[in-house]
């Protein structure tokens, strides 16, 4: 994952204006904890900071032209569950004026009719980018067929997996999770909007809609599991 963070004027006066009111940490501690943070997570991290409108500017130009340029990104839904995931994505980025195509896969090719092939929605272009969006990804083993199906539509750059859920089981490989090894192998990023890890942690001996989700039986069932079938 790749993250630019740009601060505005006067960021550069922590720990010195009024650190009574502000902190006395400094802008080069602030900097230094996000570093840290962004290293242990395997986020490639850039900050910037300036006191200058114009130059702020400049800067969130240069990442957009350095990362998006022209080019049209497309989501992309695996049959079945990715489906109403990318649908649901789109919509809410269409609520915020993004117009942003989709496309989703069938499991038997079409071989008749106007709309025949594997694919459905928005037909891939050379040079379009491709964002794949799924609920879970267990072993990985759905991306064996998926990505090579997608990179064969069209000249293509998938630019990255993301699933509602990193499960932290372990993948094909035994000892890397799916989502890290399906890094390695395809070269895109994968992320998660929430890991299993913190589910459990969320829930546990908490009540949610009137009774408790995990309560002590279950998390040991989980923790059982996980020694098992989790990875580090």
């Amino acid at each position: 994952m790749n993250i630019l963070i740009i601060n505005g004027p006067n960021l550069n006066f922590l720990g010195i204006r009024e650190p009574n009111i502000y902190n006395s940490s400094t802008y080069d501690d602030l900097k230094a904890y996000l570093n840290q943070y962004a290293t242990k997570n395997n986020i490639n991290l850039e900050i910037f900071q300036s006191n200058y409108e114009g130059a702020i500017i400049d800067e969130l130009q240069k990442a957009y032209f350095e990362k998006v340029g022209n080019k049209k990104t497309v989501l992309y839904g695996p049959a079945y569950k990715g489906i109403p995931i990318a649908v649901s994505v789109a919509v809410a980025l269409a609520k915020d004026g993004l117009d942003v195509p989709f496309f989703f896969n069938r499991k038997e090719e079409k071989d008749h009719g106007a709309d025949k092939g594997s694919f459905l929605g928005s037909k891939l272009k050379d040079g379009d980018r491709v964002v794949m969006i799924e609920d879970v990804t267990t072993s990985g083993k759905s991306m064996e067929e998926t990505v090579p199906k997608v990179r064969g539509a069209a000249d293509v750059t998938i630019v990255g997996l993301m699933v509602s859920l990193n499960r932290m089981e372990k993948g094909l490989g035994g000892e890397k999770s799916a989502l890290e090894e399906i890094r390695e192998k395809y070269g895109f990023e994968t992320n998660a909007i929430v890991t299993m890890e913190e589910v459990v942690e969320h829930l546990y001996n908490r009540t949610c809609q009137g009774r408790v989700v995990i309560d002590d039986t279950i998390k040991a069932a989980i923790d059982d599991y996980y020694k098992q079938y989790g990875c580090n």
